[in-house]
């Protein structure tokens, strides 16, 4: 069973927006076969522009959900972020499923996180890789490698880092920002 740790910046959480975040979140348990121990974490946000942003963390063995939303409606916030974890939980059910019986032994992931009988309309094809690039990564810094990335039109970019040698990614953020991830 989860438990709940339900935070709001400026809103207050009342029992009614708690006993909804706990009634759709706790829908997600009927993936699991023993409800895990597990706490999850939800943030609810209120703009000056009247939009709500909801966002849940829930760390389990084996695997991290994490969603969030922004819409108009805290209620809809709540029952969008949801379904992108249901959706998740489906992905990783699939892909654990799938590697059990090319391997014809159950994975330890499989036996003691999913519930074998909820809902699977995943499809397997879903998990193709359908390309694969191969590229050399040059040395640059971040700055560089914005302006590559935006030349390209992409979403992200990977490139070495020239001062510490490692693999880095910057991407676009929903705000229109950048975000940068390095590896150690």
């Amino acid at each position: 069973m989860f438990r709940y740790n339900v935070r709001g910046e400026n809103i207050e959480v009342t029992e009614a927006i708690r006993d909804y975040v706990e009634k759709k979140v706790g829908k997600l348990e009927r993936y699991f076969t023993d409800a895990p121990d597990a706490t999850a974490h939800v943030n609810l946000k209120v703009y000056t522009e009247k939009t709500a942003k909801v966002e849940v963390t829930i760390p389990l063995p084996y695997l991290v959900l994490r969603a969030e939303e922004t819409s108009p409606d805290l209620y809809a916030s709540i029952d969008l972020v949801v379904d992108k974890l249901e959706r998740q939980i489906r992905k990783f059910k699939t892909k654990i499923n799938r590697k059990s019986r090319e391997t014809a032994v159950p994975t330890a992931e499989a036996a003691v996180l999913f519930n074998n009988e909820a809902g699977d309309d995943e499809t397997e094809a879903a998990l193709d890789i359908v390309r694969t690039k191969r590229l050399s990564l040059k040395p640059m810094d971040s700055e560089e490698a914005v302006l590559q990335m935006n030349m390209l039109g992409h979403n992200f970019f990977i490139f070495e880092d020239a001062e510490t040698n490692g693999t880095s990614i910057v991407y676009r953020r929903k705000d229109g920002k950048y975000g940068l991830i390095e590896t150690n």
